[in-house]
């Protein structure tokens, strides 16, 4: 869908006439007929005022020409998940868990934002990649990527051969992992979480049941 397009079922939805969306954005009627015959398209400004008031993003107006993932957890971004920043403006590079009202939300995130942001967090899920393949876990495919996930999501509970009852994870940090399915097949997967400190590898069954440890190594 092109920009006149976009803009037109856009305002259409919202009830709104030429000269009613002009005066919302500062713009006369006359600059929304050209767009909307696509005669001329909104400069950047106007299209942040669009984005604030159709609660889409720019890509979106824009006819989305841009296949937006968050550069965190590499999430697909949609209109509906994409983060805001402070000032409601959209920021396209991230998803609303990973970045919150200008911040950072993942502590894995944060640390390497310090030492060299996008490019130093890939270096490391490269690395701990090729720690996790190393391990030659039976059963368990060959891993390719690495995503941000909520420990509390993720923190099972595992009997210990003492009986005791242990979790490993904190339910407030964020760690990177992936759910693999087991190359045997059945109905156990293989989940991974880790981070600076630790691997961790388990298997369970569906919705995280009965889970069981295979492997907790300090890295």
């Amino acid at each position: 869908m092109e920009t006149k397009d976009v803009i037109y079922e856009l305002r259409t939805k919202k009830g709104f006439s030429q000269e009613e969306l002009a005066e919302k954005i500062f713009v006369t009627r006359q600059a929304v007929s050209r767009w909307e015959t696509g005669e001329t398209v909104p400069n950047t400004e106007t299209l942040k005022l669009l984005s604030r008031l159709f609660n889409v993003s720019i890509n979106t107006l824009l006819g989305s020409p841009r296949e937006l993932i968050c550069q965190c957890c590499g999430m697909p971004l949609e209109d509906c998940n994409i983060s805001k920043e402070t000032d409601g403006n959209f920021n396209e590079e991230y998803c609303k868990w990973c970045y919150v009202d200008g911040e950072y939300t993942l502590d894995i995130w944060k640390r390497y934002v310090e030492i060299g942001g996008k490019e130093k967090l890939e270096e490391f899920k490269r690395k701990l990649i090729d720690e996790i393949n190393a391990l030659g876990v039976e059963g368990m495919p060959k891993v390719e990527k690495l995503n941000a996930l909520v420990g509390g999501y993720i923190n099972l509970e595992y009997c210990l051969p003492n009986g005791k009852i242990v979790k490993f994870l904190d339910d407030n940090a964020t760690y990177l992992g992936n759910q693999l399915e087991c190359e045997f097949g059945g109905d156990r997967c293989f989940g991974i979480a880790a981070n600076m400190e630790f691997i961790l590898i388990c298997t369970y069954e569906e919705n995280g049941e009965n889970p069981e440890l295979v492997i907790y190594k300090k890295r």
